[in-house]
């Protein structure tokens, strides 16, 4: 099946999005997003907000994938967390010291590891996502998620790379290659999920539980919501609703549009990254027009400081000249050594403005600019926070000099100023034990 390349209509035409480099981009802009510590997690499910799927959206190279649907504005949030490059902190979504390490690197080398920890993660069952299809929640209704999400990427694997396969079709290979995401427990299970009415909307009903129904949607689900969002598979859809029919016989389902947000999902290509990611090839070069996912001559680099973007910018590119510099005008940032200082203190590095510089600007960055970054730079681990310490005070000078001359306890701490003595949290119960075997116990 190859579709037709077209953007898509007010009447539903199909549109074909080809994802592998806008995920590259996407991923440095949600880092970045991450940085200003703005973006809110729900602590107890670890779900984003509103407002920070709001965000998300808007920093995403080309929109999440409908305009009014959050598919790829809620994904990224959820892989940043199981990759390990972002975690929670009193609610906000900062990041890891390794996701502040993937803003210097290429992120095509990032990616793959985001597809491998998602397979992995226990932070959300994806069929949660099916919101109309009721009774989820219910004790012991559900399969562990793990498993069936394993089994997707198995036969996400199992497409051969470059070619086009339908939705449809891929869903009977699974069923042929016995790839069943199975959501339920049990036959008992089945009667507590519905659709509109528990009773007269169960789907424990012969005929009325069908494998596109609840397999397909959980399969849909995991591919085009993380699989798409990575950046794996070039996909072909339309408008989710009355894209799929198979709920209309259900009670209640003859009132719904779609089952889910993912219905209109009709195709998809495994392209290079994702042969890469699911393990098909050994390495991946990117495209040429993906091998840098910033263009040059974005901006000019100014001898006084200033960078301008007369053309303006993406919002992930104003994200990292925010941190970095400060604001003259919608188009102009001017760069000084607080501004520097004041990013290098939120954690990013000068790297990553040197990367950027370096690809963006449309001619070679000036002399004083370099000069100030590298000054900048000479600051950089002059000061060390080396960790929580535990301050010991002495009753007299005499029993801090008793201490400290003692050959066991001496290796353990640091004298500082006349009666007190550091040691470090590690060392606490040594030290303790030491200072009791010399006859004065840690009170």
């Amino acid at each position: 099946m190859i579709p037709v390349e077209q953007q898509q209509e007010p009447t539903g035409a199909p549109r074909v999005r080809h994802t592998e480099r806008e995920a590259q981009a996407n991923l440095l802009a949600v880092l970045r997003l991450c940085m200003t510590e703005k973006l809110r997690c729900s602590e107890k499910t670890r779900r984003p907000s509103t407002a920070t799927v709001s965000a998300v959206a808007d920093v995403l190279d080309g929109g999440d994938f409908y305009p009014h649907e959050a598919i790829a504005a809620f994904a990224w949030p959820m892989l940043l967390q199981a990759g390990g490059l972002a975690q929670l902190t009193g609610g906000r979504l900062v990041p890891t010291t390794r996701g502040r390490a993937a803003l210097t690197r290429p992120p095509h080398l990032t990616i793959p590891q985001l597809w491998q920890r998602w397979l992995n993660n226990s932070l959300l069952d994806e069929f949660s996502r099916i919101e109309e299809i009721k009774g989820q929640r219910s004790a012991n209704v559900l399969t562990a998620a793990k498993p069936r999400r394993k089994l997707v990427g198995q036969a996400l694997a199992g497409c051969a790379p470059g070619e086009w396969t339908s939705i449809d079709d891929l869903f009977a290979v699974m069923r042929a290659a016995g790839l069943d995401p199975v959501v339920h427990r049990s036959e008992r299970a089945l009667w507590k999920l519905y659709l509109e009415d528990p009773q007269y909307g169960s789907l424990g009903y012969d005929g009325y539980h069908g494998w596109s129904l609840l397999q397909g949607r959980y399969t849909l689900a995991v591919i085009f919501e993380y699989a798409a969002t990575l950046g794996l598979i070039d996909i072909e859809y339309v408008p989710p609703a009355g894209a799929r029919d198979d709920h209309r016989d259900n009670w209640g389902g003859d009132y719904l549009d779609q089952l889910s947000r993912y219905d209109g999902l009709s195709a998809l290509r495994l392209n290079a990254l994702g042969a890469h990611a699911v393990g098909l090839t050994d390495d991946y070069t990117p495209a040429q027009v993906a091998a840098s996912t910033v263009p040059t001559g974005r901006v000019t680099v100014l001898a006084n400081f200033d960078i301008v973007a007369l053309d303006g910018l993406p919002s992930a590119d104003t994200l990292l000249l925010d941190a970095f510099s400060d604001r003259k005008s919608d188009r102009v940032w001017t760069l000084t050594t607080a501004s520097l200082l004041h990013a290098l203190d939120r954690g990013h590095t000068l790297d990553e403005l040197r990367d950027y510089l370096n690809q963006a600007a449309s001619h070679p960055v000036p002399q004083t600019v370099t000069t100030l970054l590298d000054d900048t730079g000479r600051r950089t681990g002059r000061l060390r926070d080396t960790g929580q310490t535990h301050l010991i005070e002495c009753a007299d000078e005499a029993l801090a000099a008793l201490i400290i001359s003692d050959r066991r306890l001496r290796v353990l701490c640091t004298r500082i100023g006349e009666r007190h003595l550091a040691v470090s949290p590690d060392r606490l119960p040594a030290f303790r034990k030491a200072a009791l075997a010399l006859g004065y116990p840690l009170a």
